[in-house]
């Protein structure tokens, strides 16, 4: 079991959020009110790691340039002792690979407005320069009004330009390997088209509860990025319609030149493309029901 003190700095923790590999997230009350906010900070054994602290002061250095309601307000970055965290908003409901836990179908009826939020998210993230390089369900976050938070800015680079591209050094291989482009496997440079296939990625398993490709081993998986055919998201769910699954397929072409060249272009064809033939129904019970904590996935 974790120890952590009480307070690090002007903020009481008052429980975990979440667990990961390199960090907490904590909820905490500032000790001069009430208001709450989430605090992501460094494991213990994480806690003299320069790159660690690095990843921190970069995710929050991009944030502060952001103002979207689709995506999560970073308000500080602060060190308590050794201690380094970020301070955001409370947003604290699950993710949308947690809302997946039941299959694509609870949350169907409710698809339209979650991808549409989501694009919109990452128009204003790459009107600021910036590819994210980590789009996946683990990293929307939902509320229980189906309103959804882009996080997690850790790996997210400025996107190259001009004289850049052609004599930039060659970017370092980071990402989610079920969800990374082809240029990103390569570790060729990135633009917005990068995060345009990890959100066709993202919706492809939205719409049927599954990963676009697997592999036996990561090497295995990473080839099918490269060279497999996309799949039909029909083969799966045929409540899709074919306009939508080609969609799909547009967002997984491998060239980036054959994909939409903005999300903006990706926006106007989800709200133009309907995603099912027969509208879904409202699920009888509440994907929210599996998570009465807000989505606490280990208590401190």
């Amino acid at each position: 079991m974790v120890k952590v003190r009480d307070f690090l700095g002007p903020y009481r923790l008052t429980r975990m959020i979440r667990l990961g590999s390199t960090c907490q997230v904590w909820e905490a009350i500032r000790d001069d009110g009430e208001k709450r906010y989430a605090l992501k900070v460094l494991r213990p054994e994480q806690r003299g790691n320069k790159v660690e602290i690095g990843f921190l002061k970069h995710e929050y250095e991009i944030a502060k340039t952001l103002n979207h309601k689709n995506i999560i307000k970073l308000i500080e970055y602060q060190t308590d002792a050794e201690t380094p965290f970020i301070v955001l908003e409370l947003f604290s409901e699950i993710n949308l690979k947690q809302a997946l836990r039941r299959g694509p179908e609870p949350i169907a009826y409710k698809l339209q407005s979650i991808i549409e939020q989501s694009c919109e998210a990452l128009y204003c993230f790459h009107s600021k320069g910036y590819v994210h390089c980590d789009i996946k369900p683990d990293n929307i976050l939902l509320s229980r009004d189906f309103e959804v938070k882009l996080i997690d800015f850790t790996i997210s680079k400025k996107i190259k330009s001009g004289l850049g591209k052609l004599f930039g050094s060659a970017n370092k291989i980071e990402g989610t390997r079920s969800y990374m482009s082809p240029e990103q496997i390569r570790g060729q440079n990135m633009d917005q088209r990068s995060d345009i296939y990890s959100l066709g990625c993202m919706i492809y398993e939205l719409c049927t509860g599954k990963a676009p490709y697997t592999g036996s081993t990561p090497n295995e998986l990473l080839s099918k990025h490269l060279s497999a055919t996309p799949p039909s998201a029909l083969v799966v769910n045929d409540n899709i319609t074919p306009e939508f699954n080609n969609l799909i397929k547009q967002l997984l072409a491998k060239r980036q030149e054959d994909r939409p060249k903005n999300m903006w272009d990706v926006l106007k064809l989800v709200r133009a493309t309907p995603i099912f033939r027969k509208p879904p129904r409202i699920p009888e019970v509440s994907i929210f029901d599996d998570f009465p904590t807000g989505g606490r996935m280990e208590n401190p």
